[in-house]
C-alpha cells in the first residue's frame, strides 16, 4: 500500500479482534515511528508497546474507560522525554515530535492491515503510574494497536476550497 492509500484508508478504529500482531508488522510500526522527524533529529521520545493484559485493564481507566485499550491486543504509550524545549514558533518540540511518530504509527499500522485509534482523552498521571513512565516524560498519545474487527465508514471532510489557501489566509 502507498502512502496515499494508507492515508485515505486510515480510520479510528475502535473495535479489535483478539489476534497476536505478527512480530514482523508491530517491528515495522514501530520503526516508522522510530524513522520521524524530530527536531534538531534529537529523537527525544520514548514507544511503551504494553501487550500485558493486567497493565493494558488499568489503561482502561487511565483512559477515561476507553475499553478499546483492553480489546486490542497492544496499546502504544507515546511519550517526550524533552516537554521543556519550546521551538521558536512557540510550539514545544516534545509534542510536535511525538505527534509527528504517531502520525507514522497510524499510516505504518494501515498499511499493515492493523488499526490504531489515537486517544487524547487520558489522565496522564494515571498512564504513568500505571507504565512507570518519570514525571519528567509526557505522555503525549496513546493508541489500541491490533487487527481490526470492524470497518468504519468514511467520515466527512471539509473540501479542500475550506481549508487550503494559496498566497494568503
Amino acid at each position: 500500500m502507498d502512502v496515499y492509500a494508507a492515508i485515505a484508508a486510515r480510520r479510528s478504529v475502535r473495535g479489535y479482534k483478539g489476534d497476536p500482531i505478527p512480530e514482523d508488522k508491530l517491528k515495522r510500526v514501530l520503526e516508522a515511528a522510530r524513522l520521524a522527524p524530530s527536531a534538531r533529529n534529537r529523537q527525544e521520545w520514548r514507544f511503551v508497546v504494553v501487550s500485558d493484559l493486567g497493565l493494558r485493564q488499568k489503561l482502561v481507566d487511565a483512559c477515561n474507560g476507553q475499553d478499546y485499550v483492553l480489546k486490542a491486543p497492544v496499546a502504544l504509550v507515546m511519550c517526550s522525554t524533552e516537554n521543556k524545549d519550546v521551538m521558536r514558533c512557540g510550539q514545544k518540540t516534545g509534542t510536535v515530535d511525538v505527534s509527528i511518530a504517531m502520525s507514522y504509527v497510524t499510516l505504518a499500522a494501515t498499511a499493515e492491515g492493523l488499526g490504531t485509534c489515537w486517544l487524547g482523552s487520558f489522565i496522564e498521571d494515571k498512564v504513568k503510574a500505571v507504565l512507570g513512565i518519570p514525571a519528567e516524560a509526557m505522555v503525549v498519545a496513546v493508541s489500541p494497536l491490533g487487527v481490526p474487527a470492524e470497518s468504519p465508514a468514511a467520515r466527512s471532510r471539509k473540501a479542500a476550497s475550506e481549508v487550503v489557501s494559496f498566497d494568503k489566509w
